[in-house]
């Protein structure tokens, strides 16, 4: 299928991509499933209570077993005491396993939803940024003229070095390349921007 390529003066030429990565039927259970890993994988689970072998003291009875009317109780590092280990209480990041997404639902989700982007016309290609753009008022006029107010930036590596300085400082906008964007980005943010060359390296990839 053939897509409108942009030009930074407006000019319209076409592109011809993939149908498999820009015009997939949207699998709905998929990316909730995708959606569900990737959000369970970026909470840190920083919180940690001590448990009763991690506290330090001596593990003596407090008093002997049975002659003292009392209860029976073990140290006084049991639960129940003041300065005792914590029961059933958070245990850390290492306790918790991460979620793992195998490579077809991260290339099928990720085509998913840059073909619903394209269907809802919210994905634009542009000509390669062969010329450094260096002003942050610069670039944002550029945005702002293609309508691109909150948006994931898709770039080669040629394209990113030219603009990653000027687009920084804009809210709302995201440079990244194919390497390091993930299926929580694309819908996070409203527009996907593509380059040509980037184009041409997606497909390589999720194809």
């Amino acid at each position: 299928m053939k897509l409108d390529k942009l030009n930074l003066d407006g000019k319209k030429n076409s592109i011809e991509v993939l149908d498999k990565v820009f015009s997939v039927k949207m699998n709905k259970r998929l990316i909730n499933n995708v959606l569900y890993k990737t959000n369970a994988n970026y909470k840190g689970r920083h919180a940690k209570t001590k448990q009763q072998n991690e506290v330090s003291g001596p593990t003596s009875k407090i008093y002997a077993q049975k002659g003292t009317g009392n209860a029976r109780h073990a140290s006084k590092k049991a639960p129940i005491f003041v300065g005792g280990g914590i029961a059933h209480g958070p245990k850390g990041e290492l306790s918790y396993k991460k979620r793992k997404l195998n490579k077809s639902e991260k290339k099928q989700s990720i085509a998913t939803l840059i073909s619903e982007k394209n269907k809802n016309k919210e994905l634009l290609i542009f000509s390669d940024f062969n010329s450094e753009i260096k002003k942050t008022k610069d670039m944002h006029t550029i945005l702002k003229k293609f309508e691109i107010l909150k948006a994931i930036i898709i770039l080669d590596k040629k394209s990113k070095e030219n603009i990653e300085k000027s687009v920084r400082n804009i809210p709302n906008i995201k440079v990244t390349d194919i390497n390091h964007f993930s299926a929580f980005d694309l819908v996070k943010f409203k527009k996907v921007v593509f380059t040509e060359s980037s184009v041409k390296e997606l497909e390589k990839r999720y194809s």
